[in-house]
């Protein structure tokens, strides 16, 4: 490292008389070796001024307070030489061997700058060397700092790049029920089609659905009043349609929930705690899981899904919002979270620890769809009626009877077809192992009235398979 004085030429002086070394050491430069003292020109003795007009003015031309006017008596034995005789009265006294210490608070300053020079490399001393070279010019040298970027560009397919595009088909929705205004709350929806469709959970805007009211505010922060189209609470879908839907809606891409693999990226968009416009991030954590969950309402109906698994932050609020993949494409709605409080699964939990649910967006569509079309949802059906009692026995076991005494196994349903009985567990729906009820009305809920499955069930401890035609079912109410 070099000193801020390195490469510069001392001129040529006059030589002068030898002087007897100073009481103290010798200052050092940057490395530590002993600086050569420079030599002295004689000073111009001015004649005797006892006014004081003649007297120095400039500071390094003060003696420093501790030099002593008293010659210091020659050592004995030691070969000194004899110090020079002392100056007449009056005149100046000769220059120090060593320039005065300033104690006061600028040389600490000082010394801090010249520390911080050479501690800031190259750079700093040379541009310390370039001031002391141009002092009194009028050139500056500051050094400018770098400009900042005149544009920072965003890569496509960034988490913020996806979140842009996709914000402004988002909405958030304040469901309020007819005739009172402390029943309702907020959720979130996205524009489905051009039409003015918007996609979201029941549980959502099933307070405003009877005489209740309904708005949808955009990122814009522009509020459009909503009506509902139709509803599934099995499904915890509903489509809501702006009631003067603005022109230029661009609906939301939808992708393909079934080709979602385990590890892909996730990019959540509601309005947690009635927070508009949150992004939150995560990954597929589960597929094909099964939940059961309630809208905290008590009347005791669910909605089944086999959810896509997410760990990105989703809290109340987030319902119905999109759950997107690295694309932009929406891969489910959010729907329900587990909560390590309650240890329930729903919408009425305290926040989100990481384990969040969303319908896949490929049966969502289907119901969606159905929705718009005729105003009510069609589920398929087995036709038998199953123990929705978690845990205990592997598998779903048909029940020795249905709702209010009914037959379990519906006469000339699906079930009956297929030759199954009260007693038998369902271990395997299609492939997919089944442990329970919930699960099995889980799986049976991702395929279309009509579709042809083939089943494991387990009677009198043997296994035996069936190949079962799904029936269907129209509306809430069965």
């Amino acid at each position: 490292m070099s000193t801020e004085n390195e490469g510069n030429a001392v001129p040529a002086a006059p030589s002068v008389p030898p002087v007897p070394p100073s009481s103290s050491a010798p200052a050092e430069d940057a490395h530590g070796t002993a600086a050569p003292e420079p030599p002295r020109t004689p000073p111009h003795t001015p004649p005797y001024d006892p006014a004081g007009a003649g007297a120095p003015t400039r500071a390094h031309d003060v003696p420093p307070p501790h030099a002593s006017h008293t010659p210091p008596a020659p050592p004995t034995g030691t070969g000194w030489p004899a110090p020079p005789p002392p100056p007449a009265w009056g005149a100046p006294l000769p220059p120090s061997s060593e320039p005065p210490r300033k104690r006061s608070g600028g040389g600490l300053v000082a010394a801090l700058l010249v520390a911080a020079l050479v501690a800031g490399g190259i750079g700093g001393g040379v541009g310390y060397w370039a001031a002391e070279q141009n002092d009194g010019s009028s050139s500056s040298t500051t050094v400018a700092a770098g400009e900042a970027p005149a544009d920072f560009a965003r890569e496509p397919g960034s988490v913020a790049a996806v979140a842009g595009k996709a914000l402004p088909s988002v909405v958030t929705i304040e469901a309020k029920a007819g005739g009172s205004e402390a029943e309702g709350g907020t959720g979130t929806g996205f524009v489905y089609d051009k039409e003015g469709h918007i996609l979201t959970n029941n549980h959502v805007v099933a307070s405003a659905a009877e005489g209740g009211t309904l708005s949808a505010t955009f990122s814009d922060g522009k509020t459009y009043d909503a009506e509902v189209v139709g509803r599934a609470q099995g499904y915890d879908v509903a489509v809501l349609k702006l009631k003067k839907a603005p022109s230029g809606l661009a609906p939301l891409p939808l992708g393909n929930s079934e080709r979602v693999a385990v590890g892909d990226s996730t990019i959540a968009i509601g309005a947690p705690f009635g927070l508009s416009n949150t992004v939150t991030t995560g990954i597929i954590s589960a597929k094909n899981r099964p939940v059961a969950s309630g809208d905290g309402s008590g009347a005791g109906r669910n909605s089944y899904m086999s959810a896509l698994q997410t760990d990105a932050s989703i809290n109340p609020g987030n319902s119905g919002g999109p759950l997107l993949d690295a694309r932009g494409a929406v891969i489910g709605i959010n729907s329900a979270i587990q909560s390590a409080g309650s240890g329930g699964l729903g919408q009425s939990q305290a926040g989100s620890i990481g384990l969040g649910f969303a319908i896949p967006i490929n049966q969502a569509k289907g119901v969606a769809d159905q929705l718009i079309r005729t105003g009510e949802p069609v589920y398929p059906v087995i036709g038998a009626t199953v123990n929705m009692a978690e845990g205990g026995t592997e598998g779903a076991r048909i029940a020795p009877e249905g709702e209010g005494g009914t037959p379990a196994v519906v006469p000339g349903g699906p079930a009956a077809k297929a030759g199954l009985k009260p007693g038998d567990v369902i271990v395997k729906f299609g492939d997919r192992t089944i442990d329970s009820g919930p699960t099995l009305i889980s799986e049976i809920w991702t395929h279309k009235p009509g579709d042809r499955v083939t089943l494991t069930y387990e009677r009198g401890g043997k296994s035996a398979t069936a190949e079962v035609t799904l029936g269907e079912r129209k509306g809430d109410s069965g």
